[in-house]
């Protein structure tokens, strides 16, 4: 698959899950970038020239997690920008994704043909 935007950025610190997810978006042809928590994330995105076009961020996590990443990443009006898709074992998804501001929710377990169209919406043209 082509056209891919400068990749998709996951936040997760479940390490089965974090592989299991990328696994799966490298398998349909997206670049993936993960981290574990939202600290390493925050300056994996500040380090970065290209930005993803989605970032995958899970709520539960240590030393920062999901809530304050999303606080930081709000207060930077270039990181800001880019699109954030929760993940969460709650499983009022969407509404933790309304609450930060975020574009979409998913319930874990995750469902594949979701999680894809999700990714899909962000980083295809």
């Amino acid at each position: 698959m082509t056209d891919v935007c400068h990749g998709v950025l996951l936040v997760e610190d479940d390490e089965a899950i974090r592989l299991a997810i990328a696994d799966a978006l490298l398998d349909e042809g997206f670049v993936v970038e993960t981290a574990c928590n939202g600290a390493e994330a925050l300056d994996h995105l500040r380090r970065r020239s290209k930005l993803p076009c989605v970032v995958l961020l899970d709520l539960m996590m240590p030393i920062m997690d999901g809530r304050q990443f999303r606080a930081e990443q709000e207060k930077d009006p270039v990181l800001s920008q880019i699109p954030v898709v929760v993940l969460t074992a709650d499983a009022s998804a969407e509404r933790k994704a309304a609450e930060l501001n975020a574009a979409a929710g998913i319930a874990k377990p995750l469902r594949l043909a979701t999680l894809l169209d999700h990714v899909d919406r962000f980083c295809r043209p």
